[in-house]
């Protein structure tokens, strides 16, 4: 895996600064702001395997008091992944919403608990872009395959090939090394 290391620009500057909250001037009640994802989005903090994207995220942060916010993601779209298998090209429905509780409380951040985000009393804006993408990525499973039949037959040959060549190779190894005090007990079952 290569990973390559991108200075921001100005463009890529703003898109990140739009995702920032200003938390102290929020009227009360509800606002909404509507984001779409590309595939850059999720490449440009970490190397991750999203070789394209198309997610509309609609992101709604209800002011309740001076110190508490109600905070729900709703993510609709796909990414495309490769295929675990066959290393082809793959697409994944993105379709969930994340609720949470944002309050400003204390000196230290904490998101420990399950869907309550506790921010220090001094933070003045809240970045929701690290909520959106794992919140996103949090969809993708951990083994995540075409469905049987779609995957590219010819890389699935040369697994299987590969496969066979391996598990005989590991039968001679473990064959060589037998702990000679098992050796007892293997003439006792072969001649039975």
């Amino acid at each position: 895996m290569f990973i390559t290391l991108r200075r921001f620009n100005a463009k890529n500057q703003q898109n990140v600064a739009s995702f920032k909250w200003n938390l102290k001037t929020l009227p009360f009640g509800t606002q909404s702001v509507n984001y779409h994802l590309n595939g850059d989005f999720f490449r440009e903090k970490e190397p991750v395997e999203v070789m394209a994207a198309s997610v509309e995220v609609c992101v709604t942060i209800t002011r309740k008091s001076e110190v508490d916010y109600e905070m729900r993601l709703d993510c609709h779209g796909e990414l495309t992944i490769p295929c675990d298998r066959c290393l082809e090209a793959m697409t994944h429905d993105v379709d969930t919403i994340y609720e949470l509780s944002v309050r400003q409380e204390g000196d230290e951040f904490d998101d420990s608990r399950d869907r309550v985000l506790m921010v220090p009393e001094g933070w003045h804006e809240l970045d929701v872009e690290p909520l959106i993408r794992d919140t996103v990525l949090l969809t993708v499973p951990i083994m995540h395959t075409h469905p049987d039949g779609e995957c590219n037959q010819d890389m699935l040959s040369a697994l299987q090939a590969h496969e066979a060549v391996a598990a005989e190779n590991e039968e001679e190894t473990a064959e060589r090394q037998t702990d000679p005090r098992w050796e007892a007990l293997r003439k006792l079952k072969n001649n039975n």
